[in-house]
């Protein structure tokens, strides 16, 4: 799932009586310094699968990964809880339910190992549980027909950890290194190493409490700011001023051929102004017309403005058709450009932000050479 993007490190405790693992990844990719994203529903979708393809080559336990049905058999917001990949209870506690099950002898083993697990038992009516962090007790019927107490009683003597699990795996713990080759880290320069320090020192930030955010607006945008002035020397391998001196030559020659393009595209528009008034107009006319040819003579006064109206496009060599068409044209033409201006427009202020803020350190550092310069030459008394 990480793919050769992300360092990845696991361990597995086994020294619990509930043997799990932890999964911990460098979230910055070592390839390109891009930032993972977990995008909505990628548990189901991506991670499950894997998840389950691996379990089933060991013979443990897999969890269902869940359809539309499922929306239909449990509650809404719990289908949409396992929908989007977030932790749901159930899975948990049918899981521990099935281990022990799998390794009592009788149903009170069952009730004694499950509370040893850290659940409260109820046993009214419906045989109940609550694990720790839950917020109330949940009917193992609940987690389907095989959970019923009378249905726990069956299972308890006929299944077994020996029957369940296919194979033994006997393998001493080790540590496992990835196979991939490790990347060279990317060589910067040093412009690009003082933007991608002044980042780092800004991730300070990240220490204060997310709910006081709000105190440090100006240094959040701050950082913001440095990131893409920081990403824009990477992006455009700008490792000099002279080198930014150039990107900002070749960006200003971009912005001034898209503007022209624009001009040109918005020009043409303009001369098809009197076929897209005519097109607008029988769009007005359009849903009556349609029921004039299905034979509802009631709409005939608007069948002939619809007819007049094609005659004037007809005699300018075109059918509504191809103005409908022709109008969507410009219309996609003219946000193209737009957008690439918008782009331009944005790499530009950030390459003058860049060549500012640099004149200014200068202008800084000069006066400062200028003054210690003025103290040295001035006499002692």
């Amino acid at each position: 799932y990480l793919g050769e993007r992300y360092e990845t490190v696991y361990a597995v405790h086994d020294n619990t009586e509930h043997i799990h693992s932890h999964i911990i990844f460098n979230s910055v990719s070592f390839v390109d310094g891009k930032k993972y994203r977990y995008e909505k529903g990628d548990w189901a979708k991506y991670i499950q699968p894997i998840t389950n393809r691996l379990c089933e080559e060991y013979g443990i336990s897999t969890i269902e990964i869940e359809s539309e049905k499922a929306k239909e058999d449990d509650g809404y917001q719990e289908w949409n809880a396992r929908r989007n990949g977030e932790f749901v209870w159930l899975d948990m506690v049918k899981r521990d339910v099935d281990m022990c099950v799998l390794q009592a002898e009788t149903f009170a083993d069952f009730l004694r190992l499950i509370r040893e697990k850290g659940y409260e038992v109820k046993q009214n009516q419906y045989l109940a549980i609550k694990g720790p962090g839950m917020g109330s007790f949940v009917r193992l019927k609940r987690l389907g027909n095989d959970y019923t107490e009378a249905r726990i009683r069956e299972r308890i003597p006929v299944e077994h950890l020996s029957s369940y699990r296919t194979e033994t795996l006997e393998e001493a713990e080790r540590i496992v290194y990835s196979q991939i080759p490790y990347g060279k880290r990317a060589n910067l320069s040093r412009l690009q190493k003082r933007y991608y320090a002044k980042l780092y020192r800004i991730g300070l930030l990240k220490r204060r409490p997310y709910s006081q955010a709000w105190k440090y607006r100006e240094e959040i945008k701050q950082m913001k700011k440095l990131q893409e002035q920081y990403l824009f020397l990477v992006d455009h391998n700008i490792e000099s001023m002279e080198g930014l001196q150039m990107e900002l030559e070749h960006l200003s020659g971009q912005k001034k051929e898209v503007s022209l393009e624009k001009r040109r595209i918005l020009r043409k528009r303009k001369k098809c102004e009197s076929l897209f008034e005519i097109e607008k107009q029988m769009e007005a006319y359009r849903a009556c017309e349609e029921e004039y040819q299905a034979g509802e003579e009631f709409f005939w006064e608007e069948h002939e403005k619809w007819t007049n109206l094609e005659i004037q496009l007809q005699e300018q060599g075109y059918s509504f058709e191809e103005v409908k068409n022709l109008r969507q044209h410009f219309r996609s033409e003219t946000a193209r450009v737009r957008m690439e201006e918008q782009a331009i427009t944005k790499k530009l202020r950030i390459a003058k932000s860049i060549l500012s803020e640099y004149e200014t350190q200068q202008r800084e550092k000069q006066m400062e050479e200028k003054e210690k310069k003025l103290e040295k030459d001035q006499p002692t008394r």
